[in-house]
């Protein structure tokens, strides 16, 4: 194993006991940002392990949420619904997911509000 095979397998280590935090990774194993990040764009198998610990660490985020709800939190129970519930209505603004190439139209109606 080369050297920089040897720090991305510790980099991979790292990331694991940081829960993804890649500064804090970084500056264990010895390494730039510029380097990790060079590193996920070039290598394929490094980037989908790095991915694999990011969804670890949204997954353990995600179980203290579901805790802190179950314990009765009105802000968790209103941040899981805002993002989580958006298909049910629990959402304060209008989103529009542009990213598709059907045409739509926008009607603006201007209405006077009376108090």
């Amino acid at each position: 194993m080369n050297k920089t095979e040897h720090h991305k397998k510790a980099i991979i280590n790292s990331l694991e006991k940081s829960l993804g935090v890649v500064t804090t990774a970084c500056k264990k194993v010895g390494i730039g940002r510029t380097t990790f990040y060079e590193w996920l764009k070039e290598d394929e198998e490094f980037a989908n392990n790095v991915k694999d610990i990011q969804d670890i660490a949204l997954d353990f985020a995600e179980s203290h949420l579901h805790k802190q709800i179950g314990a009765g939190s009105t802000a968790a129970t209103i941040f899981y619904l805002k993002t989580k519930g958006k298909n049910r209505g629990y959402i304060e603004r209008q989103e529009l997911d542009l990213g598709t190439d059907s045409h739509f139209r926008i009607e603006v109606i201007d209405e006077e509000v009376k108090d």
